[in-house]
């Protein structure tokens, strides 16, 4: 008898503990999901080269959505298409996000170009590994080719502006609904522009060196296919462009420069000679550090707006991104599988981090402390290198990367890691 109530206890034991457990990993698989805006962990390693990035959307909802595509196109075979930008119609709303972008944009560079000269910055020879201080980190982390005759240890030397963010260039489509697709013989033709760039030209912003075709009505789906019926009078004044062999400079034959264009490109330069006079009338490293954060924010937080409504595409294996409703047809992947694919690339939806690469970096508490130590890097943080630049330079810690940069955990010492569970 008295064993059989020793048998029940101990089970009862191992269930409530079962219970517990599971619990504890359903919280922490909720906050690790985004539950909780204010927790964000260090991004992961790099992956493998032969793995592909993961899908944004999970697959069964692409499959679902495409399904309700084909059925809307069955039922409906010739209809006009309502929605912009899918019509070929800018998207109100989104035409200042666009312009914001683009000048902070211009102002993150030159925030980033005059912190840069005071805050040193140390970037890998042989690997894209950055870091900010003064005397580069001692975690052996490269990846490079014959990186174990070093003990995967990096070598530094001094970095630039181009090492700290990077902007992927995109073909420039002209018109975005009617021709889609760039084509293999068009990759010489057609010019390269950053993709977060051309993402706002989508979206709203007239460059002169850059024309697009803006229409004024909705394009029409016939069986899939975009047909436009707007009359040749109207689109003789916007005919194809041309680019010329000797110095590919766009030249378009008929189009001319509004008064509202000469107008937002000259207050976007009034913008930039205001940022100048404000630097160079002496404002201290703590006001740029901030002004350059905030650039940052409200460049990425216009990127995301833009981004559900613009399609931006990514290649699953490569970092090509290509900004536009379809991918293009340019064989020039050479990431893995390529050979099956015959240098086509892989497509897939875009993030954020696909658009503008962050440069993920270590967090240094102490700039004028020791170097990183190998054997401490799981107590150390990580942030954008952006953020960590304007960090060191005086800008406060923004909250969406305080656990991301671990500043509620305590660095033991080294003399102490062996006494550490």
């Amino acid at each position: 008898m008295k064993r059989m109530v020793l048998s029940e206890i101990c089970n009862l034991k191992k269930r409530l503990q079962f219970q517990l457990h599971q619990r504890v990993y359903f919280s922490s698989k909720a906050i690790l999901h985004g539950d909780d805006s204010l927790y964000a962990d260090i991004p992961k390693p790099q992956r493998k080269k032969a793995e592909r990035n993961p899908y944004p959307t999970s697959m069964k909802v692409l499959i679902a959505r495409a399904k309700k595509e084909r059925e809307a196109q069955k039922a409906q075979p010739c209809r006009m298409l309502e929605d912009p930008p899918d019509n070929g119609l800018l998207v109100p709303e989104l035409v200042e996000v666009a312009h914001h972008v683009y000048r902070a944009r211009h102002s993150l560079l030159f925030g980033l170009s005059k912190l840069v000269q005071l805050i040193p910055l140390q970037r890998c020879r042989y690997c894209s590994e950055v870091h900010v201080g003064c005397v580069g980190h001692e975690i052996r982390t490269c990846t490079a080719p014959k990186s174990g005759f070093r003990n995967a240890t990096h070598v530094w030397r001094k970095g630039g502006v181009h090492d700290l963010i990077f902007f992927p260039k995109s073909f420039h489509l002209y018109d975005r609904v009617g021709k889609p697709r760039v084509v293999h013989d068009e990759r010489y033709s057609v010019p390269r522009v950053p993709a977060i760039v051309e993402l706002c030209i989508q979206a709203g912003l007239d460059l002169e060196k850059y024309p697009t075709r803006r229409r004024t009505k909705p394009v029409y789906s016939i069986e899939g296919r975009i047909v436009d019926f707007e009359s040749m009078i109207e689109n003789d004044g916007l005919g194809r462009n041309v680019y010329t062999k000797e110095n590919d400079v766009l030249v378009n034959s008929n189009l001319r420069t509004s008064i509202g264009e000469m107008t937002k490109n000259s207050m976007s330069e009034n913008a930039t000679n205001l940022l100048d006079q404000l630097y160079n009338d002496g404002k201290n490293l703590k006001e740029m550090s901030i002004r350059t954060m905030d650039s940052w924010f409200e460049m990425i937080s216009g990127a995301k707006k833009m981004m559900e409504r613009y399609n931006v595409m990514t290649c699953g294996y490569c970092p090509e991104v290509q900004v536009g409703p379809k991918g293009h047809k340019v064989r020039i992947c050479k990431a893995s599988k390529h050979q099956s694919r015959n240098g086509l690339h892989a497509w897939q939806e875009a993030t954020i981090d696909d658009l503008v690469g962050p440069n993920y970096v270590w967090h240094v508490r102490d700039p004028g402390g020791p170097a990183l130590d190998n054997n401490l890097k799981r107590y150390y943080g990580k942030a954008p290198a952006v953020v960590e630049l304007c960090v060191q330079a005086g800008a406060p810690v923004p909250d969406m990367y305080r656990s991301m940069m671990r500043l509620d955990v305590v660095l033991p010492e080294r003399d102490e890691v062996d006494l550490i569970a």
